[in-house]
């Protein structure tokens, strides 16, 4: 049984790392029961999610990141004729936002990144643009162009601020809180040395909430990291919470471990990534943790698979995410979820968890009907 002094703090969104460290080892019903008396609320039965479209331009990547299956020396890189199609046919279906990202490429620039967003919405003003990862906008801004030899970066990327300015001027909209995998470089240096670091991610974030510019924020977990870093993560965010209110929901992103150098290790060792009860519980800590901050708990079915997903929902979770139309990098990494599910089954998968199906904009600002509108 749970300490009632521990609930207490939860409720009033003052859990402490060591409230956390116990939750984190409580017998699934007790923690999964806690999440979800969190969850309604601070959301009530609304299971929202968002018809949109994932536009990879590329999977060229000069990262070294060890867990990534998404980068192919010889890949693609689609061009502005290329992008504007799967715009359009997003558009013509009803998608209300394009999420718009793609590895490292040497010779793209500040430039190439707002060309595309310009392009983009000369064509469709009303899309909403949610695009580049903290990662690419230090990149763009001059962060690790350079490196001498040991991995260190020889610029730090000094221009966000105005990267980030250039970028909402080219009609950025908002930006997806990936790249942020761990936020301890402990972690960081052995699964993504060449990234940036914790302090960079939090300042291009930071800055980016300054501007006006929201975010989503995300983990990614299940892999080296231990449990006691997921809560710093955790805590890491709400902190930065505290300070900008700029992020728009929490997504745990689970590890796929398959056809990348981290996971090949992991599964030759006997470890497969996570199980279901894992990912269930990252879900409902971040619930905990995040009460009273960030209001939306993402469960990823491309990650989880549908029926996790689901159940996800009476753990803390409140959002399935969106339609996506084409999702490469999970993909690749081994997810075998597919890369579409329509409206109509996200609105038959809520309705039978017993929770009432809407779809919203990007910022949550606004929900509908599944009927109303666009989006059937």
């Amino acid at each position: 049984m749970l300490p009632t002094d521990l609930i207490d703090r939860v409720y009033r969104g003052e859990c402490m790392k060591e409230d956390a460290a116990l939750l984190a080892t409580a017998p699934p019903a007790e923690l999964f029961g806690l999440a979800d008396e969190l969850r309604a609320e601070a959301v009530g039965d609304v299971v929202s999610y968002i018809p949109n479209r994932n536009i990879n331009f590329t999977n060229r990547c000069i990262g070294t990141c060890r867990f990534c299956a998404f980068k192919e020396p010889d890949g693609y890189r689609l061009g502005i004729p290329e992008i504007l199609k799967k715009v359009e046919e997003a558009v013509s279906v009803g998608a209300t936002e394009i999420c718009i990202q793609g590895g490292l490429l040497p010779d793209m620039h500040l430039t190439n990144y707002c060309e595309i967003l310009e392009s983009v919405k000369s064509e469709f003003p009303a899309i909403h643009l949610h695009a580049y990862s903290p990662m690419e906008v230090w990149y763009a801004a001059g962060g690790g162009r350079g490196r001498d030899g040991s991995g260190n970066h020889d610029e730090d990327g000094a221009g966000v601020r105005d990267t980030l300015a250039a970028l909402k001027k080219a009609g950025l909209d908002t930006m997806p809180g990936t790249a942020a995998e761990i936020l301890v470089d402990d972690v960081r240096t052995k699964i993504c040395p060449d990234k940036l670091n914790t302090e960079q991610w939090t300042s291009v974030v930071r800055t980016a909430h300054s501007l006006g510019i929201r975010t989503t924020a995300t983990i990614m977990y299940g892999h080296i990291e231990t449990v006691g870093d997921r809560i710093d993560h955790l805590f890491l965010i709400r902190d930065l919470q505290d300070e900008t209110h700029g992020f728009t929901e929490f997504v745990p992103l689970s590890f796929m471990p398959y056809n990348n150098e981290l996971g090949e290790g992991m599964l030759a060792g006997g470890n497969y990534g996570n199980t279901g009860i894992d990912d269930l519980r990252m879900h409902a800590l971040a619930r905990i943790v995040l009460h009273n901050r960030i209001p939306n708990i993402q469960a990823s079915w491309v990650k989880l698979g549908k029926k996790l997903a689901q159940y996800a929902l009476n753990c803390g979770a409140n959002d399935l995410g969106g339609t996506l139309m084409e999702e490469k990098i999970s993909k690749s990494a081994g997810s075998m979820s597919g890369e579409y599910m329509p409206p109509s089954e996200f609105d038959w998968i809520i309705e039978n968890a017993g929770r009432i199906p809407r779809v919203r904009d990007t910022l949550y600002s606004h929900q509908r009907h599944p009927k109303q509108g666009q989006g059937r």
